[in-house]
């Protein structure tokens, strides 16, 4: 649990996913988009994959990835990333996270 909240902490914008996972590939391409350069962590790639995966779900993300943090706090999986893309509240939330080019 340490290790999650310390990653998700680490700058603006935090992903936690998985390689293989075409959801987690969709909320990233949708944060590049926007002009937001998320820090990724592919946890199937860190030897404590299945522990970050249970603090993950402990924190509230089901499912587990992707699991989306913005200035430190959970923000959700999919589903929340999205609903908050269409209502327009992503952007602003991510305003001072876009990058200026």
């Amino acid at each position: 649990m340490e290790k999650v909240i310390r990653l998700s902490a680490e700058r603006g914008v935090v992903v936690f996913t998985k390689s293989s996972c075409c959801l987690c590939y969709a909320v990233n391409i949708l944060f590049k988009e926007l002009g937001v350069d998320p820090v990724v962590h592919e946890i199937d790639k860190d030897p404590e994959a299945k522990e970050m995966e249970k603090a993950l779900t402990r924190l509230g993300c089901s499912p587990p990835v992707p699991a989306v943090f913005i200035g430190g706090t959970l923000v959700g999986s999919t589903n929340e990333v999205m609903s908050l893309h269409l209502s327009g509240s992503l952007t602003k939330m991510l305003k001072p996270y876009r990058s200026l080019s």
